[in-house]
């Protein structure tokens, strides 16, 4: 998969619903009621990051949940890359990038939306083919106002910014030019996924899905 071929099926990822859930799942008996959940909310684009030991199995479970487009977040090493892909995951998302990352997910056909928080860092993924990145840690980084002055002079560059994101800076975000969708974990709240309330789960991410862009 070429760089602009992985931008291309990332931004559609990402047009598909305001906010992308950035899910930390430890238990995976939560993987199937969580992203019927979310999808039966309006997002279906869910990334399931690999910092717990059932995040893979995780994503094995969610894969087969129809309506869902699962992906694999924090993507560090290209073995990441291939683990994710192993376990059905129809994207990834890593928190910065380098070339043996890269290079793994475009052997093995996997679409990447490659993180970046400065002008030298978006510009590197640009040069290379990456029209889609994520913007974080974006809160940290300087939140909708850096954003924004990064897309000046790189106006051709669309971004999902994630990092301290939540439903009161959303709309922010959402309001650029620059920006594509949001990640936030706030729509799966750990307290909300322990006690197995699926319909809190469900009322979040339908505020979520209705936020305007």
């Amino acid at each position: 998969m070429t760089p602009e071929d992985a931008s291309a099926r990332a931004a559609e990822i990402c047009l598909l619903a305001p906010v992308v859930p950035v899910l930390v799942i430890e238990d995976t008996a939560h993987a199937r009621p969580l992203a019927e959940a979310l999808i039966a909310g309006g997002l279906p684009a869910l990334e399931v990051t690999l910092r717990t030991p059932a995040a893979l199995d995780v994503i094995r479970e969610m894969a087969t949940v129809p309506g869902g487009v699962v992906g694999a977040g924090t993507l560090l090493t290209p073995e990441d890359v291939r683990a994710a892909k192993e376990a059905g995951a129809q994207f990834g998302v890593s928190p910065g990038a380098t070339g043996r990352l890269l290079d793994a997910a475009e052997a093995l056909d996997l679409p990447m939306l490659p993180g970046a928080a400065t002008a030298t860092e978006v510009m590197w993924l640009l040069e290379r083919g990456y029209t889609t990145q994520k913007f974080f840690p974006a809160e940290a980084a300087g939140g909708a106002p850096a954003l924004r002055a990064i897309g000046a002079p790189l106006p051709q560059v669309r971004f999902c910014p994630t990092g301290g994101i939540s439903l009161a800076n959303a709309r922010d975000y959402l309001a650029l030019p620059n920006t594509l969708c949001v990640g936030g974990s706030w729509v799966a709240p750990k307290a909300l996924i322990e006690a197995g309330d699926w319909a809190g789960i469900t009322r979040l991410a339908r505020e979520a899905s209705a936020l305007p862009r």
